[in-house]
């Protein structure tokens, strides 16, 4: 019985892929804890802590060691304790030479935090793979639409037309700069755990630093300033940074689901043969792939707002807070990868209407123009007379179902400056783009 969807047989594609299960799964998290404690038992031979023989012992039992997850959860209710049972089974398969040097000095959060910081690299490399591989399909959406008008919209009304690669480039920036952050995180949250007790390492004496060093070396991870075992700003910093991966998608989603309504109609998701939008009407083709990006970036955020709360720790050690990132950390990492995922196969094969989106430029009457005629009465009249004209006679125009043209010519206070011509001139379709052009050729220069 699978309790979280990302579990389910039946869903589970959709809140979690293959990749990050191997990562986060039951048994690769028990055999990424026995890799840790190979590594750590040889970093202590390595600077006299631990007998050689020990080490090697404990690699080789660790590396072939059956992950018993029955055993391993009996152990675990009997002791009551997070990793006990684990050591208990595998001190179980080891020669009596090396049972003692197990797990020798260290504690749960030594083990369990440098196993998440382990998570962190190895999600943050999906991260960066499928970032790089949407902001690819982004710019490669504003290269080719580079000047192709669509209706720009504020406050989900028309306003003046913008280049569609505009709107692309801007979503491939604000991937950018994720991809950015991403890199600039990892030396702060790719960091081991090796504290001990309470963080001062005082079981390991003299050889305390110089372990830190050779543990961290040998799992290749950073060497913290200090033991952060009750400072989580690390795991909250990529969790909110999952977050806003998540959300730059969802915003995405929701602008392509709102440009496929038909009554838009100016981009369509990629459509994959025999997928059904409705059981009661069959004509429908629905927007899942963008509608499913925002429900995941809801639940990313209230993970993300958890770790949060992760951060109030009670003095040397608190398993209250540091706990609750178990369930947090693991969900919003296959989350936002389930994001990422189908985001680019959305931005890869959307489908761009530039007719429709010319239609529904047309559609408006020559309103969307009405930002440059202002402009040009602004230097004849000034401008904020020349707002007040132009308003006047856009409300008269809806109210009276005329064109633009027809309703600004209609105002006695417009022949002095304007005619028919210089409204048609006006309505360059190419000039009230701006720089929008220009500014998809800095993104993809940046990008390059």
């Amino acid at each position: 019985m699978s309790i979280h969807l990302s579990d389910s047989v039946v869903y589970g594609h959709l809140w979690a892929t293959d990749e990050v299960r191997a990562i986060l799964g039951e048994e690769g998290r028990f055999r990424a804890w026995l890799d840790i404690l190979a590594t750590l038992a040889e970093a202590q031979a390595e600077v006299g802590l631990v007998p050689a023989s020990a080490a090697v012992l404990i690699r080789e039992h660790a590396a072939t060691a059956e992950i018993d997850l029955e055993r391993i959860a009996v152990e675990t209710r009997v002791t009551g304790h997070s990793t006990l049972g684990l050591i208990r089974v595998l001190r179980a398969t080891l020669p009596e030479p090396a049972r003692e040097w197990v797990y020798y000095g260290a504690t749960v959060q030594d083990l369990t935090d440098t196993w998440t910081s382990t998570v962190l690299r190895s999600v943050g490399d999906l991260l960066e793979r499928d970032l790089a591989r949407i902001e690819a399909a982004a710019l490669a959406l504003a290269r080719d639409h580079r000047s192709t008008p669509m209706m720009g919209r504020t406050h989900a009304q028309p306003a003046i037309p913008i280049p569609f690669g505009f709107k692309a480039a801007v979503w491939a920036s604000e991937i950018a700069r994720h991809r950015r952050r991403l890199a600039a995180g990892r030396e702060r949250w790719e960091v081991v755990q090796l504290g001990g007790a309470l963080g001062t390492m005082e079981f390991w004496g003299d050889r305390a630093l110089p372990l830190l060093d050779e543990f961290a070396r040998r799992m290749g991870l950073g060497v913290p300033s200090i033991p952060w075992i009750t400072s989580r700003d690390g795991p909250a910093e990529f969790t909110h940074l999952l977050a806003m991966t998540a959300t730059t998608i969802a915003k995405v989603g929701n602008e392509i689901m709102e440009l496929q309504r038909l009554e838009l109609g100016e981009v369509r998701e990629p459509f994959i043969e025999g997928t059904v939008g409705s059981i009661t009407m069959p004509q429908k083709r629905n927007p899942e792939l963008s509608e499913h990006l925002d429900t995941l970036a809801r639940l990313v955020r209230a993970d993300a707002g958890v770790v949060t709360e992760a951060m109030i720790q009670l003095h040397e050690r608190d398993g209250r807070s540091w706990k609750a990132e178990w369930i947090a950390i693991p969900e919003a990492c296959a989350m936002t990868l389930s994001a990422t995922r189908y985001a680019a196969l959305l931005v890869e094969g959307l489908e761009v209407d530039g007719g429709r989106m010319m239609a529904n430029i047309e559609a408006r009457k020559g309103f969307v123009f009405a930002e440059p005629l202002m402009r040009f009465l602004a230097d004849r009249v000034g401008k904020h007379t020349a707002h007040d004209i132009v308003y006047d006679a856009a409300m008269r125009g809806f109210e009276q179902g005329l064109t633009f043209a027809e309703a600004i010519l209609g105002d006695p206070r417009v022949p002095a400056y304007v005619d028919r011509r210089r409204i048609d001139e006006l309505a360059d379709i190419d000039r009230v783009m701006g720089a929008g052009p220009e500014f998809v050729d800095r993104v993809i220069r940046e990008a390059d």
